[in-house]
């Protein structure tokens, strides 16, 4: 995984969302035949997304939770199927360490656990006896409680030790450093205020020497912001946002439509290449210009 997950890599990472799920908030019920997974699997490729998450439980807020019978009916088909076309990566979005276990067997290559290794006590041993990366994302509360009136005195600094306390916590429990992955949570117990402190000051997360991953896609914010009621009809506010995260530090971005964002992310990874070179170089005036 150390191609694409260090923080100072040049290009961004997508990660490309697939939900096979009937009540996700965005593209609930699209995805629930193995030739449906095979279908966006590929399209998410095509338009270049590295990383494929496969989601078998809603995290929309106030959502049920589910069986972990039911998540591997759900999670094992669709891994099953986007192996017998592709050799890409595959991320398993699950709280649940049985369901994990067995998505890694049935072909997924990393962990992304919402709750930052919490729900399950099983999750850390299992993440550090298979040695693969894991995204540990801040959340307060539950999906089911995690929008009923969320406050923060200070929502970076809230964060920021809430990843640290969970770096400390994993390398106690086997999980080498550099296989964890920071998520601030865009949306997971977060008013609409706190979402845009977040992505303005993504950079604070940085220090800890983690790529950074930030999930904007089609979120309530960006509805608010756009007045598009219709999550998929936030995608190119997406692709704003994306930028956005980009330039205040994230390296991986995850998202349900990779098109709309791919060339957007390559104008960041420019700026940002561009800014990292104008900073390290005594006499900027000096440098070369960009090819037009």
């Amino acid at each position: 995984m150390e191609t694409f997950c260090q923080p100072d890599m040049k290009n961004t990472v997508i990660m490309g969302i697939i939900n096979v799920t009937p009540d996700s908030f965005s593209d609930g019920g699209r995805f629930l035949t193995p030739d449906s997974v095979k279908h966006q699997a590929l399209r998410l490729i095509e338009d270049e997304a590295t990383i494929l998450d496969i989601g078998g439980e809603s995290t929309r807020p106030f959502s049920a939770p589910v069986s972990v019978e039911e998540e591997l009916h759900r999670v094992i088909p669709a891994i099953t199927a986007i192996r017998s076309v592709t050799d890409c990566l595959i991320s398993i979005d699950t709280t649940k360490a049985e369901v994990a276990r067995c998505a890694l067997e049935a072909g997924a290559n990393m962990i992304n656990d919402i709750s930052g290794l919490r729900m399950d006590n099983s999750m850390p041993e299992l993440a550090a006896e298979r040695d693969v990366p894991v995204v540990i994302m801040h959340m307060k509360g539950t999906p089911q409680t995690m929008q009923e009136a969320p406050f923060y005195e200070d929502v970076l600094q809230e964060i920021d030790d809430f990843f640290q306390e969970r770096i400390a916590f994993c390398q106690k429990n086997g999980i080498k450093k550099e296989n964890i992955i920071l998520d601030p949570g865009i949306g997971f117990g977060k008013r609409f205020e706190d979402n845009l402190d977040i992505i303005n000051g993504l950079a604070k997360f940085t220090r800890h020497g983690l790529p950074v991953m930030v999930g904007p896609s089609r979120k309530a914010f960006l509805g608010k912001i756009t007045g598009r009621e219709e999550p998929a009809d936030r995608d190119i506010a997406t692709s704003g946002a994306a930028v956005a995260c980009v330039l205040n530090g994230a390296s991986i971005i995850r998202v349900h439509n990779a098109a709309l964002v791919a060339d957007a992310l390559k104008i960041a990874d420019a700026l940002r290449s561009r800014g990292d070179a104008y900073t390290k170089t005594k006499d900027p005036g000096h440098l070369e210009p960009l090819a037009a």
